[in-house]
């Protein structure tokens, strides 16, 4: 079953949950070897909500998971170490005091750039008492919504044979994301995300790819997105399946979750539109041998 959320009605509670994957990324990529393109900074979808997987520290490992069935942020270590707190009644600034005083319990030192990136307005954690709203049904719908578009992207994922990131979640802009890479280098990204240095940009955009998720934006109920940088001449006009469209705005490809949800065959429509992006990418753009996988089924 497709959940339905509406993107303003959940709006205070998104906000804040944003913040808090802020936090918890950050963590994560003070504590882990860099990976191209910033891979080591995400998060995955977990069977309770999102986790961070496991972190190396020095007596082992730590994992920080977002459990959206009992609302509650867990931390653990693979000594046998827990501590967890429920995320109702948390603004920005407790959720970031507790969870530090967590990881100190567990004697796991580790200090973070403590200010938000990729937002207009980036209130520095210790201070943000204005983003305290957490609607635990709101938190859990839009987690199946994740789940939703984790199965689709992981579908798609798997028809090629080329350099492809995991499936993960980037808490800069709240999406979850799959990239698939030509294997030639990019002109060089402008930057100008919002309090986000250029460099990440450059990091991230280092090589040509096609890009798609799921984000809660772009529809009434989030949407399916699709990119390629750099965009070769007449992507935009691509053809893609009806109630998809090309943002100028946002300059990708947008599908709404909405659409899908209403579909006779939403798998079918996502599966197609996912396709008609990539090719549209691949085949405009040169990309050699499109780097297409054998038919799975006929593998099987």
């Amino acid at each position: 079953m497709r959940p339905e959320l509406l993107v303003d009605s959940w709006q205070p509670t998104r906000d804040t949950v944003h913040m808090w994957t802020q936090i918890v990324g950050k963590i994560r990529m003070a504590l882990t070897p860099p990976i191209n393109h910033w891979w080591h900074v995400t998060l995955s979808l977990s069977a309770r909500g999102l986790a961070t997987g496991p972190i190396p520290i020095p007596m082992g490992v730590l994992d920080i998971e977002f459990d959206f069935v009992e609302h509650q942020l867990v931390v653990r270590t693979s000594d046998g170490g827990r501590r967890a707190f429920p995320l109702a009644g948390q603004s920005v600034a407790s959720f970031y005091e507790q969870t530090f005083r967590a990881l100190g319990e567990l004697g796991i030192a580790v200090e973070i750039h403590p200010v938000p990136n990729e937002v207009a307005v980036a209130i520095p954690f210790a201070d943000d008492t204005t983003h305290c709203t957490y609607d635990p049904e709101q938190a859990e719908a839009f987690w199946r919504q994740l789940i939703d578009a984790d199965r689709q992207l992981r579908e798609f994922r798997s028809g090629f044979v080329g350099k492809a990131s995991p499936v993960h979640y980037f808490w800069g802009a709240m999406d979850l994301a799959v990239t698939r890479f030509s294997g030639r280098t990019a002109p060089r990204h402008p930057g100008g995300a919002p309090n986000c240095p250029d460099s990440v940009m450059l990091e991230g955009y280092s090589h040509e790819l096609s890009s798609a998720g799921f984000w809660p934006g772009g529809g009434a109920e989030g949407a399916y997105y699709s990119y390629a940088y750099p965009a070769p001449e007449g992507f935009a006009a691509a053809a893609v399946p009806e109630g998809a469209f090309f943002s100028e705005e946002l300059g990708e490809f947008l599908l709404p979750y909405e659409t899908v949800r209403r579909s006779a065959d939403p798998d079918a429509l996502v599966q197609e539109f996912l396709q008609a992006t990539y090719r549209a990418a691949a085949d405009l753009g040169g990309w050699p041998g499109l780097l297409a996988a054998p038919d799975t089924e006929a593998a099987r």
